[in-house]
């Protein structure tokens, strides 16, 4: 005998809420008819704290799910129907597998008895995700009504604990459910069970300390994209370490660090130009991934002598594409400063802050030269202006390409600290305006940087206008086509670059985020920029959850902008050195 449609309701509604037992409080819900049990449970969850969100498109809805989850850290549920809509969500489970951010795959299954037997929408669907994901978990695949109310408080354990683990990350749970499945929403609500309390720590394993390197040497710190837990803890941490040694930090735009109090060189791209006159440290320490730059990594190929040690915040899979051999301590780096013996930092140190900040600051005064606020607009120069004129409280995403690479290079230097995110997990262009949405929906503000493709690649995020209570506004780089190919070393005899690299495409971005109700301008100048983005920020479209700004620049003339500044800025910096 079957399941009554209020039997799988009950099961879907204690399902969510042993998880809103565990800290659940966010859930991106897609259309579907086979996860309608777990649509009305998330409907009448919504009174007791649980804040959903609908989405049309499941890639667009497991990107917004990335988005919230990078904001604080804490998971976040998205459902599906079942078939290919699961399959939509591979994309995002791939980035927040690579970026340690916990994410809740609910989907829908048909049971058992439909399984492998040609019945519509049935597929293989459980393995979908698998490859991306922490830990693949079912209900009982005869339907979701047949557990218990242990098991399903069991299931939900297991998945939170398993998405908080070590490394963080994505948990499918594919959930099959018997027909009827449309209960009354007026149905009563079911009994609150009284819930055991579940051990959900976390077992790490003791970690060795060993310094690895000598804080009385000079030395040389590298910090990546951010991908860590508290950063204020590891701000701390590496001031700490900084006063300690007067180690210059090398510090990607997207860590989150530039603008602080501390030896920082954010032209290393530029300086690294002619790596013979850099100077150099006789020990590496490297925090959590790489920065983008492709000089520091051919680089940093060439210390192999040296020691080095790389530190990464609770991520124990490997983060060396260098195959250096250098050892890895994810134990994080408060822990390793806190095992540091007490000292002051050496002359040789000094001096290799010395040499390298005074070659930052030649390369940032000769910057400020190059890319005046005047002419028409070019990426390098945007780069520097967006960051320096856009308040300090309005944090930033960079979609992946040219943007963050851009401001990697060209950025300004900042007098107060602004938050800067970018997705250099999987480093796709995958959901970048749904991304960017999420955050924004989680922190009340963001500005995102975002490429022409990039962002067509996306254009179903317009549709989170109708929902964000936050404010997002895009600053669009239209080069007309994919300007990272531009930058490429290529024969171009007898190649149709366009067609099969750039790809332009023939729409007007304005346009289409009207259509989807989302104001937007030109900006044809540099001149133009300060009034263009005091339009984007004035008090007067405090009412407008999405804006955008579009510039328009020449991919090919950048790419060669981009040529003379690097040679230009090596000679300005390090060439007299």
């Amino acid at each position: 005998m079957g399941p009554d449609a209020i039997d799988n309701l009950n099961a879907a509604e204690a399902l969510l809420g042993a998880f809103m037992d565990l800290g659940l409080r966010r859930l991106v819900l897609c259309p579907g008819s086979r996860s309608a049990p777990l649509a009305l449970a998330a409907l009448r969850r919504e009174s007791q704290g649980l804040k959903l969100f609908t989405a049309i498109d499941e890639r667009s809805a497991a990107f917004f799910g990335v988005g919230l989850a990078r904001a604080n850290g804490q998971p976040v549920a998205v459902v599906t129907t079942s078939g290919t809509a699961v399959a939509e969500l591979l994309p995002a489970a791939v980035e927040a597998d690579r970026s340690a951010l916990p994410l809740l795959f609910l989907t829908a299954d048909r049971p058992e008895r439909l399984k492998n037997c040609g019945a519509n929408q049935s597929v293989n669907q459980e393995a979908f995700l698998q490859p991306a994901c922490r830990a693949l978990l079912q209900g009982p695949f005869n339907g979701l009504h047949l557990a218990t109310g242990e098991r399903l408080q069991d299931l939900a354990d297991l998945a939170w604990r398993q998405c908080l683990g070590v490394p963080a990350g994505p948990v499918h749970l594919n959930l099959a459910f018997e027909e009827p499945l449309h209960a009354n929403a007026t149905s009563p609500a079911p009994k609150k069970p009284i819930n055991r309390v579940a051990n959900l720590d976390v077992e790490l394993p003791r970690l060795p300390s060993p310094l690895g390197l000598d804080p009385n040497q000079a030395g040389l710190i590298v910090v990546g994209p951010w991908r860590r837990g508290s950063g204020a803890a590891f701000v701390g941490a590496l001031r700490k370490l900084v006063e300690r040694t007067a180690w210059p930090v090398l510090a990607d735009s997207a860590s989150g660090l530039r603008g602080l109090p501390l030896p920082l060189i954010s032209g290393y791209d530029l300086l690294l130009e002619k790596p013979a006159q850099v100077p150099l440290p006789t020990q590496l320490l490297r925090l959590g991934p790489l920065p983008a730059s492709r000089r520091l990594q051919q680089w940093l190929q060439g210390f192999r002598e040296i020691p080095q040690l790389v530190i990464t915040e609770q991520e124990p899979r490997r983060q060396d594409p260098l195959a250096s051999d250098a050892p890895q301590d994810w134990g994080g780096l408060a822990r390793w400063v806190e095992a540091l013996p007490a000292g002051s930092a050496s002359e040789a140190a000094l001096l290799l802050q010395r040499q390298w900040l005074e070659a930052e600051e030649r390369l940032q005064r000769h910057l400020d030269q190059r890319l005046q606020l005047k002419g028409p607009c070019t990426e390098p120069a945007l780069a520097r202006w967006c960051n320096r004129l856009l308040p300090p409280e309005w944090p930033v995403m960079l979609a992946n390409s040219s943007a963050v690479r851009d401001w990697e290079s060209y950025g300004a230097r900042l007098e107060s600290q602004r938050t800067v995110v970018s997705f250099r997990g999987a480093s796709g262009i995958d959901g970048t305006l749904s991304l960017a949405a999420g955050i924004a929906e989680q922190w009340g503000q963001l500005v995102l940087v975002c490429g022409d493709l990039a962002l067509l690649h996306d254009s179903n995020g317009w549709l989170w206008r109708q929902q964000l209570s936050g404010r997002l506004l895009v600053i669009l780089i239209d080069n007309r086509g994919g300007g990272i190919f531009e930058q490429l070393l290529m024969p171009r005899e007898n190649l149709d670059f366009d067609r099969l690299f750039a790809m332009p495409q023939a729409i007007d971005p304005l346009a289409l985020a009207a259509a989807h109700g989302v104001p937007g301008r030109n900006c044809n100048s540099l001149e133009e920029l300060p009034a263009a983005l005091a339009w984007m920020l004035a008090d007067e479209q405090a009412n407008q959850p999405m804006l955008l700004l579009r510039m328009a620049t020449e991919r090919a003339a950048d790419a060669q902008l981009r040529k003379q500044l690097r040679r230009s800025g090596w000679e300005v910096g390090l060439g007299d050195s």
